[in-house]
């Protein structure tokens, strides 16, 4: 029998308890332990989800040999010295969105993780979403023909945690925190064509009292070959949270809302069979949706990482995804200063996206 992955966490609140929950039904993981700074964090979130130890510091959780991977669920600042740590301790990582703050962050982080052996997997459920699974395979079998314009955008009331409205911890507003998530779709939906043109318009329209950075961010990319790509990612949405996709193509169309009913509504010119058969139960926020960390793919996003430690499988996002996702962060930032397209690669010494956008002023 093959021995099942020991699963470390680092951080305790929110998407930690998202990828624990993700990981306590999967029967090749075990959740062996949690570390969190906070005093108390770390215990309560070891007792709900049965872990047999906890820290407040993370390097006993890293000397223990029965962890093999470790999800990383902390502040957007944290993540470097973190997966740096990681890496010299010989654990393959599991790392939340974004990947860090600065391209020489992602670069260090790479390196470290390759010269390591161990493998840096990028934590962006969107991809496994199952109803986005469904819109790509449309895609992929040619039922849309060829892509022409790709949408995606996500929308609430504002960040779950205090650090993410700090642009010196989170790096940025809105675009750092959802936008990510539509770059890493579309690079996605797109097979990892290059993109040769970023643009971006950021504003900062209802909480001012709360953050510096971005609250409503739209972005257009550009692919080589000409299918372009609009995302919308906005902190200013009453009621609620919204994600959504469109794929528009030669020969069809195809939508998809990941919180409203268990259906893609989809065109094909060629008559194929786009029913999506698999619902769950009826849990949410302000919809009521289908399983919510199941619809947003959470549950197959660890279910492959968990195969990839304990069966050599190919990520599906890796270290280097990331990376590709940080720099159209700062490409969008870039062209938010100057109001004009950003090519692609872009470089930039800037310690944080924010920087490019506002120079460092309020």
């Amino acid at each position: 029998m093959t021995k099942p992955v020991g699963v470390g966490f680092l951080g305790s609140q929110f998407v930690s308890g998202i990828h624990a929950r993700a990981l306590v039904r999967n029967p090749h993981a075990k959740l062996i332990g949690v570390a969190s700074p906070t005093p108390g964090n770390a215990e309560a979130f070891a007792e709900t989800y049965g872990l047999p130890h906890h820290w407040t510091d993370h390097r006993p959780l890293l000397e223990r040999d029965d962890i093999d991977m470790v999800a990383i669920g902390t502040p957007n600042d944290t993540h470097c010295p973190l997966v740096l740590d990681c890496a010299a301790a010989g654990k393959h990582v599991v790392l939340e969105k974004p990947m860090c703050l600065s391209l020489a962050e992602a670069d260090s982080m790479i390196a470290a993780c390759a010269e390591a052996g161990v493998l840096l997997m990028y934590a962006e459920e969107v991809i496994f979403a199952p109803k986005y699974v469904r819109m790509k395979s449309l895609l992929d079998a040619g039922a849309l023909g060829t892509p022409t314009l790709i949408k995606q955008s996500e929308k609430h009331d504002g960040p779950h945690a205090p650090h993410f409205w700090d642009v010196d911890r989170a790096g940025g507003g809105v675009l750092a925190d959802m936008g990510c998530h539509g770059i890493a779709f579309a690079r996605w939906m797109m097979d990892r064509t290059p993109i040769v043109s970023v643009y971006a318009q950021l504003s900062r329209q209802v909480h001012r009292d709360k953050t510096r950075g971005e609250d409503n961010a739209l972005l257009i990319l550009e692919f080589e070959g000409g299918c372009l790509f609009l995302n919308e990612t906005s902190w200013t949405k009453p009621g609620g949270m919204d994600d959504r996709a469109e794929v528009h193509g030669s020969e069809g169309v195809a939508y998809a809302d990941l919180l409203h009913g268990n259906s893609i509504e989809t065109y094909s010119r060629g008559g194929y069979d786009y029913a999506v058969e698999k619902a769950g139960g009826t849990e949410g926020w302000s919809f009521t949706i289908y399983e919510e960390e199941w619809n947003y793919g959470f549950w197959a996003e660890f279910d492959h990482f968990v195969d990839c430690v304990q069966n050599g499988t190919t990520p599906l996002v890796t270290g280097e995804d990331a990376r590709a996702v940080q720099e159209v962060l700062f490409a969008a930032c870039e062209s938010a200063r100057t109001g004009a397209k950003v090519a692609l690669p872009f470089t930039s010494d800037a310690a944080r996206p924010w920087d490019l956008w506002r120079g460092g002023a309020g």
